[in-house]
């Protein structure tokens, strides 16, 4: 794919989750196959502890599950649909509309989560976005997102429209995370018990 299709597309991929909110939370699965990752990540926080939710989306199912464990979730997503759907579920949650790209909360958690979402940003964008997550971080608190098995980028879709994907290679996202104080924990490329995610989980160290 040209670049300059690659940049549209990646432009264009904000738009397709603030125009097709509804769409997707009705098709997304409530099945968590998440679930051994999510339990895995919660086994390293202190109960009760603080979440940041990258990318909530509209709160199902992942969001739900912390909040069932009883830890204090806030959610952050760049589609203001999205957070209305999450809004209407749980009125006295904390969501907030803002673009990780542009993290700057002045709050540390015990935990954050970027599902689905971090592999939307382009390849820099994600050098970037690593260390704002890691500012986020509480030293001892641990961090888990989704990427790709290999480096490069690609299109997928969503809800019917053409979404923008890209991922570093596992080399460099773990240098990136050692580099902000974080110790890679855990990584699996296309995980066959989670529906072929490519997940990786890393515990912050240092400041």
């Amino acid at each position: 794919m040209p670049q300059s299709e690659i940049g549209t597309l990646a432009q264009n991929t904000r738009d397709v989750y603030e125009q097709k909110a509804a769409a997707y939370d009705a098709q997304r699965s409530r099945a968590l196959f998440e679930a051994r990752w999510l339990a895995r990540f919660t086994a390293c926080l202190p109960a009760g502890g603080r979440v940041l939710d990258l990318g909530c989306g509209a709160g199902e199912p992942i969001a739900r599950w912390f909040i069932a464990e009883g830890f204090r979730v806030t959610g952050v997503d760049i589609a203001g649909a999205m957070l209305d759907i999450a809004r209407g579920r749980w009125p006295d949650g904390d969501w907030r509309q803002g673009d990780m790209r542009e993290l700057d909360l002045g709050e540390a958690f015990d935990g954050i989560i970027a599902w689905d979402s971090f592999f939307h940003l382009r390849a820099q964008e994600q050098r970037t976005t690593i260390r704002r997550m890691a500012r986020h971080l509480r030293v001892g608190g641990s961090l888990i997102f989704t990427v790709g098995p290999e480096d490069g980028e690609r299109s997928g879709t969503f809800a019917g429209q053409p979404v923008y994907h890209a991922s570093l290679s596992p080399a460099e996202y773990v240098a990136l995370l050692e580099d902000q104080g974080l110790r890679l924990t855990g990584f699996l490329a296309e995980d066959p018990d989670c529906d072929r995610h490519s997940v990786m989980m890393a515990r912050k160290d240092r400041e």
